[in-house]
């Protein structure tokens, strides 16, 4: 059977690095971590894009950026802007979602990958039948009753 494909966007990424001492930041960023060693253990095929690239590259921090810029190194998929990625940012932003965050799900969604993970509160009120949209805890739930029902979407 073939792997999911799944996007992080950039908040996602940052999220270890925030303070942990509040109790969503902290779950949020275990379930984070459970999902990249996913992806390392190839469980997972991770779908980055040049707007992660771009967003990483700007980082002022250079921890940061070094380190999200080696995980990037997993990726199995790289998205490059084009025609049909800016169209449906445009139409995403119609929708309220803030121009960086209509780019990242743009590119997820025209990489047709089956899952995009984001912290980003604004982002998980957003729906559409393109991608399902999660945050790192309710995804994981969601993977564990996928491989417990042998691999059936609800």
């Amino acid at each position: 059977m073939k792997n999911k494909s799944i996007y992080l966007d950039t908040c996602s990424y940052n999220r270890p690095f925030d303070d942990q001492t509040q109790l969503r930041i902290s779950l949020e960023t275990q379930a984070k971590l459970f999902i990249q060693s996913l992806i390392k253990d190839n469980k997972l095929d991770l779908v980055y894009s040049y707007v992660c690239f771009y967003e990483n590259y700007i980082n002022p921090f250079e921890n940061k950026k070094l380190s999200i810029f080696e995980f990037s190194g997993n990726a199995k998929y790289y998205v490059i802007e084009n025609d049909t990625i800016l169209l449906k940012a445009n139409t995403i932003v119609k929708n309220g979602i803030k121009p960086i965050d209509a780019l990242h799900l743009s590119c997820a969604i025209n990489a047709e990958a089956d899952y995009f993970i984001t912290v980003d509160d604004g982002i998980l009120k957003y729906s559409t039948e393109e991608i399902k949209i999660f945050d790192p805890i309710t995804f994981i739930k969601h993977i564990k009753h996928w491989e417990k029902h042998g691999g059936k979407d609800d």
